[in-house]
């Protein structure tokens, strides 16, 4: 009787992960339609390694990002990363936080670099990514450095 009524729990735990898979979840990347007019190709390189996939669209959804319930909160963080600076839609946001978020070490969230080890920067990437950053965005409230044109984009292939 035991073994019948554990085996229907996990039936029915599996028959409601594959419903929970129906589930629509938005995981799009609209067209880049302007970049900030980067102080370097350096720091560019830096922030597609640690910033693009939840703060441009031009993320790169990993196969977890389509096994719910986890992707549901990576589209989150993907939507409200985007919501908060969006590169690829410059000027966008709170660019002239950037700086100082990396250098608190609230950017990259922690649980993105675990899954993501390549987006960890070393004591002296860091360092230059935010000097980088500061000459490309300027300082929280503005400031010099701030670059308020972007570079427009003519065409860019979609990532779905």
């Amino acid at each position: 009787m035991v073994k019948k009524i554990i085996a229907a729990g996990v039936g029915l735990l599996l028959v409601g992960f594959i419903a929970i898979q129906l589930i629509p979840v938005a995981r799009t990347n609209p067209p880049v339609v302007a970049e900030p007019a980067w102080d370097s190709p350096t720091t560019r390189a830096y922030a597609e390694r640690a910033c693009f996939d939840c703060h441009s669209n031009e993320t790169k959804w990993p196969w977890y990002a389509y096994v719910a319930p986890i992707s549901w909160q990576v589209a989150d963080h993907v939507h409200e990363g985007r919501e908060k600076f969006n590169i690829s839609e410059w000027p966008s946001g709170e660019g002239d936080e950037a700086a100082e978020e990396v250098q608190e070490g609230a950017m990259p969230m922690g649980q993105y670099l675990f899954m993501h080890p390549e987006a960890s920067l070393t004591e002296a990437e860091k360092q230059e990514f935010i000097a980088g950053l500061q000459a490309t965005f300027g300082g929280e409230g503005g400031g010099e450095g701030e670059h308020e044109a972007g570079r427009e984009i003519e065409s860019h292939e979609d990532n779905d």
